[in-house]
């Protein structure tokens, strides 16, 4: 008799009132962390267009360095080869405008594939934009492309060409998908 008593006190288990609050605790946890992991496409995209403007920054650099070379960077119109392409350039940098503009950047300079990327001409610049983003941008374009309001900087990056001899080109920061 003596021994099952012993073996009864050996043996241990969590208590009703233990098991409630671990319960909680992993609630409260799951509640707290679940929305950071469970919609992360919109950081995958802000991710990507930060991708996407570091290239051109890039790319823009790599030109500039080939119009210095070709000692063509203070023309207001020419050209530069880049992997055997004629890029058009305006002050040493890639051009934004008309369709010339646009191939440069999708096409030549970042070889974008466009069931990813849409590239557009807005507002005298390009606008490259995840193509399945295409509902949420459709409103107004911000007037003041060097300083938009917070609520028209949706998802997406722009270029400006440089329009004096020795000024960079603009490149919009990219504003966090949402």
């Amino acid at each position: 008799m003596k021994s099952s008593m012993n073996m009864k006190a050996n043996q241990k288990g969590f208590t009703l009132i233990e098991l409630v609050v671990v319960i909680v605790i992993l609630g409260i946890l799951a509640v707290t962390a679940a929305p950071r992991f469970i919609d992360v496409q919109d950081d995958a995209r802000t991710a990507t267009l930060n991708a996407v403007k570091a290239s051109m920054e890039t790319a823009s650099t790599l030109v500039y360095s080939k119009s210095l070379i070709a000692g063509n960077e203070t023309l207001a119109a020419s050209t530069v080869q880049v992997n055997g392409v004629d890029v058009l350039i305006q002050f040493g940098y890639p051009v934004d405008a008309g369709a010339a503009g646009e191939a440069n950047w999708r096409d030549d300079l970042l070889d974008l594939d466009p069931n990813e990327f849409t590239v557009d001409l807005q507002n005298g610049g390009i606008i490259i934009r995840p193509t399945d983003n295409t509902a949420a941008l459709a409103g107004a374009w911000p007037a003041d492309i060097r300083n938009p309001a917070a609520d028209e900087r949706n998802c997406f990056v722009q270029y400006r060409e440089s329009d004096v001899v020795g000024n960079r080109p603009f490149i919009l920061e990219v504003s966090p998908c949402i």
